[in-house]
């Protein structure tokens, strides 16, 4: 049986070396990429792939956005293998809860990516090194981070940016980062503190105290 493999992710080298990689490989078929969430989500319902290759951030949806969408999604969902550069203990576990079934950094090996997507169509899964101690720490311990301490220091000065009432256009110039990387900060942002759109961080910055209400716009 050939493995049907849907890659999204919102670079495109990347998805081309994905693609190169898979497509050597017997028995495994790329039917398409997606270079959005919702894109990805419409690539699902069309092509009804058997596995998902799915990045973390990325614009309109992020991974774990795209990954709680799956769950409503009517008919068989292909299994996701999560394929990020962030291993921060919310991002591993949130993925892991919403159904992901192996969680790999976007530098490892060929063989072991080939391997995880071989797994994932028999329903296995495969992690990367340290990822399976920090979920059993995760279970053990039976907590999970604040949402605003799983933000790294450059997303914090972004949602300070939010929370004053910047555009993206502003933060990138003040900030001195590329639109994208704002968008792609942006998107974090959201994802982790379980909001939907930036009018709503700004209000949970507000309402945690990481500006001064005198600030806000």
């Amino acid at each position: 049986m050939t493995i049907r493999v849907l890659i999204a992710d919102d670079h495109e080298v990347v998805r081309q070396g994905l693609r190169f990689v898979l497509d050597q490989e017997d028995g495994i078929e790329v039917v398409g990429e997606s270079g959005d969430g919702a894109e990805a989500l419409r690539a699902v319902r069309s092509l009804r792939p058997d596995v998902l290759l799915l990045d973390l951030v990325m614009p309109v949806l992020d991974g774990l956005q795209v990954l709680q969408r799956l769950g409503g999604e009517p008919g068989e969902r292909p299994a996701v293998i999560v394929l990020s550069s962030f291993q921060d203990d919310d991002r591993v576990v949130e993925a892991v809860r919403l159904g992901a079934l192996s969680y790999l950094s976007k530098t490892t090996a060929v063989d072991r990516l080939v391997e995880a997507v071989r797994a994932a169509a028999r329903g296995g899964s495969v992690l990367a090194p340290g990822i399976a101690a920090l979920l059993v720490r995760q279970v053990r311990r039976g907590e999970r981070p604040q949402p605003l301490d799983t933000l790294t220091p450059r997303e914090r000065d972004v949602l300070c940016a939010l929370a004053r009432g910047r555009s993206n256009a502003e933060i990138a110039r003040d900030l001195r980062m590329g639109r994208e990387t704002v968008k792609s900060h942006v998107s974090s942002i959201l994802g982790k503190l379980g909001v939907a759109d930036r009018t709503q961080a700004a209000i949970y910055a507000l309402q945690h105290g990481v500006v001064p209400l005198d600030e806000a716009l």
